[in-house]
């Protein structure tokens, strides 16, 4: 079965958004995880700040605390990231709030605090953390919540497509996306649970793994208005990869290193 015959489908169930409303992403490069590196962690107040003085966009992981609240955050254990252990479900974000981040010791946050450091000043890629075993819609309703308001530039995107359908249908302004990998499945097999997963998530754009490009239905996902984003970017063969089959990179490292997209003046 090739993608090309699935493409009237593909129309149907998961229409092309506005060009207008989606057109800021390909004028941006995302530092992953905000512009973290030695001693800035991750998804930290110091990597979102340094994002936003070199001028790029962040993309960021958020999760739900036990007590439903979006926080910032991407390992599903606190180990790595911080001195504790366990899951980071099992606390509230007041506990978090008090958890030091390693490297320099600033905290795990809400995904409003985030939002609030940004304000606007560069465009956010919310990366929602999912888990099949697990309701969507308590996790999304916490992001929900917390974008309430806000006016920058942002959007939404997860691995599982109910987190993007849950916005289609209960947030329409909101931005989606569904983030992709191929995971070497190109098979017929592979190939129908890609377009299930966009027939479910019903997106804006789609977010690839590097290590799939160029890819059939990327590509043709593109052709017919979705913008691709790719990542993780971390060299000059990735970038030359986005250069020619996406719009806008995920990057860090050497990956960041690269020419920024042009940007349209406001008019």
């Amino acid at each position: 079965m090739r993608s090309l015959l699935l493409t009237p489908i593909d129309r149907w169930l998961a229409p092309a958004p506005l060009p207008k409303r989606v057109g800021w992403l390909g004028q941006w490069t995302y530092a992953h995880r905000g512009l973290h590196g030695d001693s800035v962690p991750e998804n930290s107040p110091a990597a979102f700040d340094a994002a936003i003085a070199a001028g790029y966009g962040i993309e960021c992981d958020v999760q739900r605390s036990g007590d439903g609240r979006a926080v910032v955050f991407h390992d599903w254990e606190l180990d790595r990231l911080t001195g504790e252990t366990g899951p980071l479900s099992a606390r509230t974000a007041h506990e978090l709030a008090k958890i030091a981040l390693s490297g320099n010791g600033e905290r795990i946050r809400s995904l409003e605090q985030a939002l609030e450091q940004i304000g606007g000043k560069v465009p956010v890629l919310i990366e929602i953390k999912s888990r099949n075993d697990r309701r969507v819609r308590p996790l999304c309703l916490a992001v929900h919540r917390a974008l309430e308001g806000y006016q920058g530039h942002h959007a939404v995107m997860s691995f599982d497509p109910r987190v993007s359908r849950w916005f289609a249908r209960h947030s329409l302004h909101t931005v989606r996306g569904l983030v992709v990998t191929e995971e070497n499945a190109r098979t017929l097999v592979g190939r129908w649970r890609r377009h299930s997963a966009l027939w479910i998530a019903k997106p804006d754009f789609l977010a690839y793994d590097i290590r799939d490009l160029p890819s059939a239905f990327a590509s043709a996902q593109r052709r017919r208005g979705l913008p691709v984003l790719s990542w993780t970017i971390r060299s000059a063969v990735h970038r030359d990869l986005v250069s020619l089959h996406a719009d806008a990179a995920i990057a860090e490292g050497e990956g960041l290193a690269g020419p920024k997209p042009e940007r349209e003046r406001p008019t």
